[in-house]
């Protein structure tokens, strides 16, 4: 079933788990919101007890090593929200606030499966309301070194083609191109975990990142290969989860795209970069009403809002 029109949540739904950086428990609750809401981060548990909402867009990005932050530390900031933001992004999904209570959304398996299946157990609402696409109508590019990240028009679809280039034969050098909607999102991206050197364990360590890292939530890769026992989810897992990273970093763009993604050797800092490029001319893009209709994964029978279709384990 297509729908062009914006979604939300059946009901709220509730994950916990540990932040893979912060190493902090924390709990999350993905909240039903009201037609052209978006996503918000509402923070809570801060000194004071004061609670701050901060809108998931690319103008409250404040860090991306590693990860993206939202928000700043002094007055609250969400960490790591790129596999949140890609699950909701992926899904067609328009309005969620996310009530989070600690600094950073929980890694759970290192992918975007756990929270797809928390949103499949309360299901989609159509909503009544159009919903509406940012059409990318002229070329922006950034680049740092040997990478890049571009944005280019395209009618159609939100398309995005990645590769990587690392220089270890358990990665090696890979391609993949996509045209993101549910289905595609949920059999070929979804999945895809995050991944990471052990080599580099001790220096992340001591700058704070990875205290919760483990071989539960992230591939580790060793000198002669990957360490996980079950392996990977997908031969080529590793460009898969770029390709996650950046629907979940270009999402912030607040509405989902009309143009093609292109990057080489790219990562959140590019990702974030190269939506500053598209929103630095009016001219680059225009916001437009659901005139491409899309797929929201899923369908409302009677009353009861459905899974258009299962997920499909590679």
């Amino acid at each position: 079933m297509k729908q062009s029109q914006q979604t939300t949540l059946r009901a709220a739904v509730t994950l916990t788990g540990v932040g893979v950086h912060s190493g902090d428990e924390v709990k999350l609750v993905l909240h039903p919101a009201e037609v052209n809401h978006g996503i918000a981060f509402l923070r809570t548990g801060l000194p004071g007890c004061l609670d701050r909402v901060i809108d998931a867009r690319h103008l409250t990005v404040t860090a991306t090593e590693l990860c993206t932050v939202i928000g700043d530390r002094d007055s609250g900031a969400v960490a790591t929200i790129e596999h949140l933001m890609a699950a909701l992004a992926g899904l067609g999904i328009d309005n969620v606030l996310v009530e989070i209570d600690g600094p950073e959304v929980p890694i759970l398996d290192g992918s975007s499966a756990p929270f797809i299946d928390a949103i499949d157990q309360v299901g989609l609402s159509i909503q009544a309301a159009t919903r509406r696409y940012l059409k990318v109508l002229k070329p922006v590019r950034v680049t740092q070194g040997k990478a890049f990240a571009e944005l280019v028009p395209n009618e159609r679809t939100f398309r995005l083609d990645v590769e990587i280039d690392f220089p270890t034969p358990v990665i090696g050098r890979q391609r993949k191109a996509i045209d993101l909607s549910p289905s595609v999102f949920r059999r070929d991206i979804s999945r895809a975990r995050t991944f990471g050197f052990m080599r580099d364990v001790e220096k992340l360590w001591s700058a704070g990142f990875a205290l919760g890292a483990s071989l539960e939530n992230t591939v580790a890769i060793g000198e002669d290969g990957v360490m996980n026992p079950e392996g990977l989810r997908y031969g080529d897992e590793f460009v898969r989860h770029k390709i996650l990273d950046a629907i979940g970093d270009l999402s912030l763009a607040g509405f989902p795209l009309l143009g093609t993604y292109r990057s080489y050797c790219g990562g959140h800092r590019l990702n974030f970069s190269v939506l500053e490029a598209l929103f630095s001319s009016r001219s680059n893009y225009a916001i437009v009403d659901g005139g491409v209709r899309r797929e929201t994964g899923y369908a409302e029978i009677g009353n009861i809002a459905m899974p258009a279709f299962a997920p499909e384990i590679h």
